[in-house]
């Protein structure tokens, strides 16, 4: 994507907002399309509340295409979550996820960034596959924003366990593989 670019509520509907070229941790904005209706595309943006597509022409300036086969596919209550190339299983790994009253949000979502963990603490391990979710139940006091993630953690025996404010955590060794091969714009499903 280059340069500005105007999203509609619902196909065929006036702009209702503008987002820029960049993510707000400066990424390169890439935009993951869930869905076509005619000339308009579905795209998951971090601006839409969860599970609500934001609509572009696609023939929209700026707005370059381009086709991945990568999905990951995040199973609650099995704790996993499955790495797939053109619906194939390629990588499975176990996670922590969000505990009671901070559940993981459930829905389709994509990745908007891929950040080095210790640049925002150890506790992250040493990465982050940043979501276009946002957590609505963080805890208490909770400082870490509402944005949900994929991401290493410094409590290794949580992985398995329903443990974190609503990210899904994962051990290092897993998460650099999915650093490498995953493109942002990864559309991303997690189901209980």
């Amino acid at each position: 994507m280059r340069g500005d670019l105007a999203l509609s509520d619902r196909p065929g509907g006036p702009p209702a907002l503008r987002i820029g070229s960049t993510t707000e941790f400066g990424s390169p904005r890439v935009l993951g399309v869930a869905a076509r209706r005619g000339d308009w595309l579905g795209v998951v943006a971090t601006e839409r509340p969860n599970n609500r597509l934001a609509w572009v022409r696609r023939n929209s300036p700026g707005l370059n295409l381009r086709r991945t086969g990568w999905s990951l596919h995040a199973d609650l209550s099995e704790r996993t979550l499955t790495l797939r190339k053109d619906g194939r299983r390629v990588h499975r790994l176990a996670v922590a996820i969000g505990r009671q009253g901070s559940e993981t949000p459930t829905g389709r979502f994509a990745v908007t960034d891929k950040l080095s963990g210790s640049r925002f603490g150890p506790y992250y391990g040493c990465c982050i596959l940043a979501l276009s979710g946002h957590q609505p139940n963080t805890p208490p006091g909770w400082t870490g924003g509402d944005r949900l993630a994929i991401h290493g953690t410094d409590a290794p025996s949580t992985i398995g366990m329903a443990a974190s404010a609503g990210c899904m955590r994962a051990s290092d060794a897993d998460l650099r593989p999915l650093m490498a091969k995953v493109p942002l714009g990864t559309l991303v499903f997690i189901r209980r």
